[in-house]
């Protein structure tokens, strides 16, 4: 067992980081029109490393890598397909340089990232299963070899391209994170969110992907009125450790835009309830920065409740 996830056993709280793409383009970094935050990897490195020692500075004990969009099957329709492996290695090493810089002696662990997350293409927006499987598989190995403590899947919205995400990094023998993105269907029903004329409900898809494996499961890349309906949905399907680290704003491919965006002090109202709930892992996602980040890591509670909240 890893020290996180002993951690985790122990029922204490841990805290992530805040969202890497929109920090990006905040900081003045352009997004790509097909792999959106992937291409700063080799643009602006220097950008990616400065956020992830910001996120750590502020409390963040676990920091993702901008790998979210660097699967060969994003890379190679943007022209990147022959530097998949230099990228994700650069990008672990990134999140560890930072770590190095920034930590003063505290655990950060470092998280690789794989999604869902789909190329922007005008014939499809999904690649054939074999190819998928084989991107994750490429992906996650790398991630190992560069020393990545765990892997997060991230803003995971179909059933199968979750199972082969899966699948492949669970075969480095690393911890394994799940996060779902979900919305509220007309009926109220948390259901994955996929596609607006598909309604796969959430305790459907827990079921069948954590049936595979990991470790944890959560609500990532969600609104943030959409966040404590899914922790209610996972208490009820999942037995072991969940988490909560949702956005605020909304993107039009392929940047973010910066409406409404929920202050610091607002969003910790929210994520104390979401620990109330039985949130062992708390971040956040697009339109969430280091603020918000440093106040969630101050101020919310060490442990979880002994009895969660309704």
């Amino acid at each position: 067992m890893s020290n996180l996830d002993q951690r985790l056993a122990n029922g204490e709280v841990i805290i992530t980081d805040g969202a890497m793409g929109t920090e990006l383009q905040r900081r003045g970094a352009p997004m790509d029109k097909v792999a959106w935050s992937a291409a700063a990897i080799a643009s602006h490195p220097d950008i990616i490393r400065d956020i992830h020692e910001d996120y750590i500075r502020a409390g963040a004990q676990v920091t993702i890598a901008n790998t979210f969009g660097a699967a060969r099957h994003v890379l190679a329709r943007a022209s990147l397909g022959e530097r998949v492996v230099e990228l994700n290695r650069r990008a672990i090493d990134l999140a560890k340089e930072a770590r190095d810089r920034a930590a003063d002696g505290r655990e950060v662990s470092i998280a690789g990232s794989m999604s869902s997350f789909a190329a922007e293409n005008a014939d499809a927006k999904q690649v054939m299963p074999d190819v998928a499987f084989a991107s994750y598989r490429e992906q996650a190995e790398v991630f190992a070899e560069a020393g990545a403590d765990l892997i997060v899947l991230e803003m995971m919205q179909d059933v199968a391209y979750t199972v082969y995400a899966l699948e492949a990094a669970l075969a480095t023998g690393l911890p394994v994170w799940v996060g779902f993105s979900c919305r509220m269907a007309a009926d109220e029903e948390t259901v994955l969110f996929f596609r607006e004329d598909i309604d796969t409900p959430l305790a459907d898809a827990v079921d069948k992907v954590m049936a595979v494996g990991g470790s944890l499961v959560g609500i990532m890349h969600s609104d943030i009125e959409a966040t404590a309906p899914g922790l209610e949905v996972l208490r009820g399907r999942w037995p072991g450790p969940v988490s909560a680290y949702p956005h605020s704003g909304r993107f039009i491919m392929p940047e973010w835009q910066f409406v409404d965006i929920i202050p610091p002090e607002d969003y910790l109202a929210q994520a104390r309830k979401w620990v109330e709930m039985g949130a062992q892992v708390v971040g956040g996602c697009c339109g969430i920065g280091p603020d918000h980040i440093r106040l969630l890591a101050e101020k919310l509670p060490k442990r979880l409740p002994e009895t969660p909240a309704a």
